[in-house]
């Protein structure tokens, strides 16, 4: 990262086109995220380089929806960055875990959540298409 300006931060409904383009959500959907705080935003030099969308589960306990890092900028140490940003967030908000997931046939992902602090918690058999199963992780902090 050397001298670059790296910032996490809520994103704003300027960022909207950014924090929606894998197309998953509306944007209406992703706008009143933004609105609720469930957005999150990794700049580097004033230029968007990923994002984090969070849901509860239950209404109650947060859970990333989706992480996503802009080819050519992973690996870098952005995710932990826009994490930690996340972590801090929650804690302000009295939370004290954060819940994920990826699907069983995914080792990167699987591999990311181990290498920033999460445990498996357990596994839905079955629940993607084609009969996929999904591995739940847990982070206390």
């Amino acid at each position: 990262m050397g001298s670059q300006n790296v910032i996490a931060r809520l994103a704003t409904i300027e960022d909207l086109a950014f924090v929606s383009q894998e197309g998953y959500l509306s944007q209406d959907h992703v706008a009143r995220k933004i609105s609720q705080e469930e957005c999150f935003l990794v700049e580097v030099n004033d230029e968007s380089v990923g994002y984090l969308r969070l849901e509860y589960l239950w209404s109650l306990i947060p859970y990333i929806a989706l992480i996503h890092i802009q080819t050519g900028h992973q690996k870098q140490g952005y995710s932990r960055i826009l994490l930690d940003f996340v972590l801090e967030t929650l804690r302000k908000k009295g939370q004290d875990s954060l819940y994920s997931s990826s699907q069983v046939d995914e080792p990167a992902p699987q591999a990311w959540h181990r290498h920033m602090g999460f445990e498996e918690t357990g596994v839905i058999n079955g629940i993607n298409e084609g009969g996929i199963g999904e591995i739940f992780f847990r982070m206390d902090f």
